[in-house]
């Protein structure tokens, strides 16, 4: 019994996630994703419109992924600085399966500044995760654990700009103190 369509979709995109994030967009070949995902050229294209296709719905569910975790750490009863560190730990001990850095910084980076679709998908990922974290330090401020001089907005930015350099660091080749020490200046804003 073959398997149904939605099921080989899913499977594709998982693994055509691996590939793009390692390799970028522009770098991953078809016969990269042929190899990736198990399936022919033609495959592919009678199953996604595109290489661009493909891309945006690897990119897609990359960030679903990661903007589930992040919203279930950020809901939790844990203390602020518990959620931040965590956030940033996260940065610093990836799974060791997946590669260096992150799927979105990298397309941040390579399609952000001349691709208007996958840049306002990126915008509107990021406006969600700020927001995500925006709440939870705003719980937080109501409860006590954090000063009020200090802007949650802005929080929330430099906690997601620290995870992204973080990211970057490592994909650079950062040693595990470095990124530790990064995380740790960080923490002490908390």
């Amino acid at each position: 019994m073959a398997r149904p369509r939605k099921f080989e979709e899913e499977r594709a995109v998982e693994a055509a996630i691996l590939a793009f994030w390692d390799a970028g967009y522009e770098a991953t070949s078809t016969q990269d994703l042929c190899t990736a995902t198990g399936l022919g050229r033609s495959s592919i294209y009678n199953t996604f419109v595109s290489k661009h296709d493909l891309y945006e719905r690897a990119l897609r569910h990359y960030m679903a992924g990661q903007n589930a975790q992040l919203a279930e750490l950020m809901e939790s009863e844990l203390p602020i600085q518990e959620k931040i560190r965590t956030v940033l730990q996260r940065a610093i001990d990836p799974d060791p399966d997946d590669p260096a850095g992150c799927m979105v910084v990298n397309a941040l980076v390579e399609l952000g500044p001349h691709d208007p679709q996958i840049a306002e998908l990126l915008r509107r990922n990021n406006d969600s995760r700020i927001q995500t974290i925006r709440a939870a330090i705003e719980t937080a401020r109501a409860r006590g654990e954090l000063a009020t001089t200090h802007d949650p907005l802005a929080l929330a930015h430099f906690v997601s700009t620290t995870v992204g350099g973080l990211r970057v660091a490592a994909r650079g080749g950062a040693d595990r103190a470095t990124l530790e020490s990064i995380a740790n200046v960080a923490l002490a804003t908390f």
